[in-house]
């Protein structure tokens, strides 16, 4: 058993003093995770690596989620999915209409194109759709979109071979393209 492991193992037990433990040991990779992912956002964001980690750890060890972490691969991808649901808060949170609802000025030239954070909610509703239909290819999504994971990385979360994660990747980019399209 690996150590993150162990330390999940006595988060579920409720020793307080394993949540303190978890951090030093997921850090690292963590904030690599999160640094691929806002690799691919535009610049100014104001949401940075050390916020995105914080935020998704601490919704991790704060949660009820929290007991049913098997071992570090499923705790990873849980991380995936916390910095998914974050990012396209961040989203949502920036179309409201408080923040001008999407309609501040632009050069003409730039209308025709989807902005970022509406693309990302696209993304995000074509995923939860792939999700109630092929759950495996959804998290294989979530894990290379969202956590910027490679194909080999997310393959090795998962469990599965990395054809296998070729595969998957390759139905699940053309479902979503086709689905987002019909937006």
């Amino acid at each position: 058993m690996d150590s993150v492991t162990r330390i999940l193992s006595a988060l579920e037990q409720g020793e307080p003093q394993a949540a303190d433990q978890l951090l030093p040991l997921v850090y690292d990779e963590l904030r690599k995770l999160a640094a691929q992912r806002l690799r691919l956002e535009k610049s100014g964001q104001t949401l940075d690596g050390t916020a995105l980690v914080h935020e998704a750890y601490l919704r991790l060890v704060q949660s009820d989620e929290t007991k049913q972490y098997k071992n570090s691969r499923h705790f990873f991808a849980a991380a995936a999915t916390a910095m998914r649901r974050i990012l396209i808060d961040n989203a949502r949170r920036k179309l409201t209409e408080k923040h001008g609802g999407g309609l501040a000025r632009q050069p003409l030239d730039n209308v025709a194109s989807p902005q970022p954070d509406e693309e990302l909610l696209a993304v995000d509703e074509a995923l939860r759709k792939l999700a109630e239909r092929e759950p495996d290819k959804a998290q294989l999504v979530e894990l290379r979109y969202f956590a910027g994971l490679t194909g080999q990385e997310a393959a090795q979360v998962l469990g599965i071979s990395p054809t296998t994660a070729d595969r998957h990747w390759a139905y699940a980019r053309a479902w979503l393209q086709r689905e987002i399209a019909k937006q």
